[in-house]
């Protein structure tokens, strides 16, 4: 298996590694990538293979598990019961009870809020520059996640506090202090939203948590551990994507100068799925062996573990011509923005539902938008987003 080198916080990676996925891909669809010690899937065959093959998984084999780090306890408490982390029987029952409360009716009937939160926003865009990655990108999907949860807006600057803690463990060069600072977060968030459950089960609402407290399957419902876990992965994954995809997009959409003909509601669908293919926000999962194979040439034994390249199989020129192009007239093809199989992402319909609405009203509210300083990416691979987003809107 050929290696390749090349650091994941490398400068000129963070603000684009589609040249090392292009040349990394030349040479085969899994290489090894030495650093992170394992091989890495590169072409849209082989993730898309992997993610659906169930002999892969999340979860740890058991003869690897390690002793928690105290400082790390808080943190991993919470992991245990998230269903990102879990394989079948425990994922399938996990995701069936969440699918049962988290409805396409649920998601649908966001519309009109999302709507007029994207207006109420764009009211409050200050003169001159700003940042549109806080004014709008960030707020719109927290906004809408908190009150899907039916938490109080008013707690988003919490929300987002002990997100961007948790998830900064999963990126690439984190520190001791970020995990500290992730269990730390894990606690104050799991307090918060224990109490917010014991309300809502004395005084149910018309909201997520009062659905994932009733929702049932074979006699069977959500621990209040589950319910907890559940509620932090559904804030944690569903608005960093979302701020992440948004923010993309309207990068891409000014420094393409794209039509905005392409954001009206017969071809908006497409062009979100382009954003998605073309500038993902999350270009890395892993997975573990849990038997013995040879697949795609390589060796694999019962825990190696293998890195799937999201963000490298969205741009295989097998799939999509000229892939590094943004194009919303392509055809539509699966890609593997929200990855794939068991572990398909949950959130991806209300992500989906959030793009197509806010971009065409951004678009249209503010026609003269443009970029008021160069953009540039954030150092927290796998995640791929922007520092800030600076814009004028008038």
């Amino acid at each position: 298996m050929k290696h390749l080198s090349q650091s994941p916080t490398d400068p000129a990676f963070v603000q684009s590694p589609y040249g090392f996925y292009s040349r990394a891909r030349a040479e085969a669809p899994l290489i090894w990538w030495d650093d992170y010690d394992m091989p890495a899937a590169l072409s849209h065959e082989t993730v898309q293979a992997i993610l659906r093959d169930r002999r892969f998984g999340r979860e740890m084999p058991t003869e690897l598990a390690r002793p928690v780090p105290e400082h790390l306890a808080p943190f991993m408490a919470i992991e245990a019961h998230s269903m990102l982390e879990l394989e079948p029987p425990r994922h399938t029952r996990l995701r069936s009870l969440v699918l049962r409360a988290f409805t396409s009716r649920a998601i649908a009937a966001l519309s009109e809020g999302v709507s007029s939160l994207c207006h109420d926003l764009i009211d409050q865009f200050p003169a001159g520059d700003f940042d549109l990655l806080d004014a709008y990108c960030t707020r719109v999907p927290v906004i809408t996640i908190a009150r899907l949860l039916g938490v109080p807006e008013a707690m988003a600057p919490h929300l987002l506090g002990w997100s961007h803690a948790m998830v900064a463990v999963y990126q690439a060069g984190h520190s001791q202090a970020d995990e500290i600072a992730a269990a730390t977060a894990a606690t104050e968030f799991s307090t918060f939203l224990r109490a917010y459950v014991e309300a809502r089960r004395a005084h149910p609402a018309d909201d997520l948590i009062t659905r994932l407290i009733a929702a049932e399957e074979d006699g069977a419902r959500l621990s209040s551990d589950e319910l907890i876990t559940t509620c932090i992965l559904l804030l944690n994954a569903g608005h960093e994507a979302t701020v992440h995809a948004l923010g993309n997009g309207v990068k891409t959409l000014l420094e393409t100068g794209t039509d905005p003909a392409w954001l009206t509601p017969d071809r908006i669908d497409g062009t979100v799925e382009e954003i998605l293919r073309h500038d993902p926000p999350l270009h890395m999962f892993t997975r573990y062996v849990y038997e013995e194979m040879t697949v795609f040439g390589h060796d694999f034994r019962r825990g190696d573990q293998v890195a799937l390249l999201l963000g490298a199989a969205n741009r295989d020129p097998a799939v999509w011509p000229d892939p590094d192009r943004f194009d919303p007239a392509r055809p539509a093809q699966t890609n593997a923005a929200f990855g794939g199989g068991l572990h398909f992402c949950v959130g991806a319909p209300l992500a989906r539902l959030e793009m197509r609405i806010a971009l065409p009203i951004l678009f249209a509210r503010c026609p003269d938008l443009r970029l008021a300083a160069p953009p540039s990416y954030s150092d927290t691979y796998h995640f791929h987003g922007l520092t800030r987003l600076m814009v004028r809107a008038g």
